[in-house]
């Protein structure tokens, strides 16, 4: 709870604080919130990596709180240098926290344990808790303090939920989170190993096809191929280390990844494009005052706190009558969710582009339709990674999981330096960036980009429901 506290304040200023505090264009804006915001989901494959072979998760997590709550004290003090140190240091702890919460709560569960997605939907209201009072308790202080003060805020919430966790993991946690043992059991296959003569070279292999493809797909950044090489790496450590069933379970889980980009491309445009709409086209004035728009980040985690147990509820009802849709279908039905959402913004938008300052019951209609969508999507997707992945790869997996997300941000990121804003114009450019500048030039064709990209994912995903299910057909998913 603490740790999204802390995350979900500052992304809630963070573009913000770019555009209305340094004043920099949307375009620079966005680019560095997409590309945070990518880091931020990439380096949890280190840190589950870490967990897995070393560190085990319990380690990771207390460590990775500290360096998170370091990134945001130096967030409070002004300055290009301490600014960015702080980006680095949030990604880096969140590299290490991230994967292993998550791992962690799966681990509290048998295999089979039907309680499991309920389970995970529970944790899952904990997160958002502190996704809620993020931007209300940031976006106050940075209001009526300075934004400095808001980024501290960010700090405070990290080392307090440090200290919870220290002072009731022996009670509450007992046995779980210590780093895994060495030795393999006798059963288990030689391929599996990790260290196997063929996996590190396989891996190795692996990381400079990723680069390789970055490449010849034009990507020039060193993020990009970073990012490629990452995804090639442990797509083949994983594979090469498996064999038979997991095998076929950790391609599924790679598979249903691809299809979590599409969910999470559209709605992380909640800190940037409908941050600024919430800015820019929104009448934010309630009895004479005037709300800040980054307390409008906490509807969507507030309607989890709402939903979630009666969806926690909903998914063990549906299984002890033998009804429960598979992982894969729940996923189908939070991307059509997600569009649906957008729908309202792609009508808000279409008023606002007639020169209203519409109602912020636009932003809070698609808020309420992300919700549903993501409680049919986020918190069943962990539980499916715990279901699935081969124990010794648990943490790995995981940040694997979060790939996407990476990938996803980054794009998310790149689709918002076109959202249309009051007296800003850039040069109109040339193929698929100049298509994107003229249907982007309105907020209804804008955001009818992502009502087409989350139909057309979730058609497509219910195609591959079959394979999906005969891929893990030897676990309950």
């Amino acid at each position: 709870m603490w740790e999204r506290f802390s995350y979900y304040g500052m992304r809630a200023l963070l573009v913000l604080y770019l555009v209305n505090g340094l004043h920099w264009d949307t375009p620079r804006a966005a680019s560095l919130y997409g590309t945070y915001t990518m880091l931020v989901y990439l380096t949890p494959l280190a840190g589950g990596f870490l967990a897995d072979r070393c560190l085990g998760t319990r380690q990771a997590l207390v460590l990775g709180g500290l360096v998170i709550a370091s990134g945001h004290f130096c967030l409070a003090f002004p300055g290009q240098a301490a600014f960015y140190l702080g980006l680095l240091l949030i990604i880096v702890g969140t590299g290490l926290f991230k994967p292993n919460a998550s791992t962690m709560v799966g681990q509290l569960y048998p295999d089979g344990d039907p309680r499991r997605d309920s389970g995970f939907t529970i944790f899952y209201m904990g997160v958002n808790a502190g996704a809620a009072l993020g931007p209300l308790a940031c976006g106050v202080l940075a209001a009526s303090v300075g934004w400095h003060a808001g980024f501290a805020a960010a700090g405070v919430g990290m080392l307090v939920g440090l200290l919870v966790n220290v002072w009731g993991r022996d009670r509450y946690l007992r046995g779980i989170g210590f780093r895994p043992e060495p030795h393999r059991s006798a059963s288990e296959p030689p391929a599996s190993v990790p260290g196997n003569a063929r996996v590190v070279p396989g891996s190795l292999l692996g990381a400079a096809a990723g680069g390789l493809l970055a490449v010849l797909l034009g990507g020039t950044s060193a993020l990009t191929v970073a990012f490629l090489a990452a995804v090639g790496a442990v797509m083949t450590f994983t594979v090469l280390g498996t064999q038979g069933e997991e095998r076929r379970r950790v391609l599924a889980l790679f598979l249903t990844a691809f299809f979590v980009v599409f969910f999470w491309a559209a709605y992380e445009q909640a800190g940037s494009s409908m941050n600024l709409f919430a800015d820019k086209y929104t009448d934010l004035s309630v009895a004479g005052f005037e709300v800040p728009a980054s307390l409008l980040q906490s509807v969507n985690p507030v309607l989890i706190l709402v939903f979630a147990p009666a969806f926690a509820g909903l998914w063990n009802a549906l299984a002890k009558v033998g009804r429960e849709p598979a992982t894969p279908l729940k996923m189908v039905l939070g991307l059509f969710l997600l569009g649906v959402g957008f729908v309202f913004l792609v009508v808000g938008g279409g008023r606002a582009d007639a020169g209203v300052r519409v109602s912020p019951l636009w932003l809070v209609a698609a808020y309420a339709f992300h919700t549903l969508g993501e409680l049919c999507l986020s918190p069943v997707g962990l539980s499916y990674v715990s279901k699935i992945s081969p124990p010794r790869f648990a943490a790995l997996l995981m940040g694997s999981f979060f790939l996407a997300n990476a990938a996803a941000n980054k794009l998310a990121g790149a689709l918002a330096t076109f959202t249309p804003v009051p007296g800003e114009s850039h040069p109109l450019a040339s193929g698929l960036k100049g298509v994107l500048q003229r249907v982007s030039s309105t907020n209804r064709g804008f955001y009818s980009i992502f009502v087409a990209s989350s139909f057309a994912a979730a058609l497509l995903m219910l195609l591959f429901v079959p394979l999906l299910r005969r891929l893990t057909s030897g676990v309950r998913a």
